[in-house]
């Protein structure tokens, strides 16, 4: 099998991304970044963003999760602690994340380094969530291998069938974590493939370092 994919063109040209417009801290451009992304329309979920993890096996892992809250400090995602990712972050906490959206041709790369959020913060978050979701968290054994989808669904029925009327606690085992950003790219697509690259990177001081790369 076999296709040739070399003719899909297209040229960028809906922005650019200039040292005299961007803001001294790469948290804060995230933030006017993503306010202009919603603003524009798109995507369906602009808090979608690519996780990459060295897993156990020596191979790193790409997979979307959803950003759920960014501060001062970095952005928090939700997930199975007993996981896949879970165990790689586990082993060694250096995770990527990229965030793509292609409606305004831009791109943010955040290289970082991930921790647990405090309990209470994941129980917070635990508790907003819908009841189908809720149950979900504690039915699955995240990248265990199943036999069906059959049984999933059965241990669904049989837990909302026993924690009918019940107060939901969240599962240890389920929570947050934080990534603190040690670098951040921002990208910005332009014609003729000269795009705009920003680069944020953290010093010892805590002090920002801004860099133009080549594209």
């Amino acid at each position: 099998m076999q296709e040739d994919l070399s003719g899909y063109r297209k040229s960028y040209e809906k922005s650019d991304l200039l040292e005299a417009s961007i803001k001294e801290n790469p948290l804060e451009q995230f933030q006017k970044w993503f306010y202009e992304v919603e603003a524009a329309g798109g995507p369906d979920e602009p808090n979608a963003m690519t996780l990459s993890t060295l897993g156990l096996d020596g191979f790193p892992k790409n997979r979307v999760v959803l950003m759920k809250k960014y501060t001062h400090e970095g952005l928090i995602f939700y997930t199975n602690y007993h996981s896949e990712k879970g165990k790689a972050i586990l082993a060694n906490p250096a995770v990527c994340l990229s965030f793509f959206w292609p409606n305004l041709e831009r791109q943010v790369i955040i290289k970082g380094r991930a921790e647990k959020i405090a309990e209470n913060l994941s129980d917070g978050y635990f508790e907003s969530r819908p009841l189908g979701s809720r149950l979900g968290a504690i039915v699955s054994d995240q990248s265990e291998v199943i036999d069906s989808r059959e049984v999933l669904e059965a241990k669904l029925a049989a837990l909302e069938k026993e924690l009918e009327g019940s107060d939901i606690e969240r599962p240890a085992h389920w929570g947050g974590y934080l990534v603190r950003p040690v670098s951040m790219e921002f990208w910005q697509g332009r014609p003729n493939r000269l795009h705009d690259r920003i680069r944020y990177t953290l010093q010892e001081d805590y002090h920002w370092k801004i860099e133009r790369l080549a594209p």
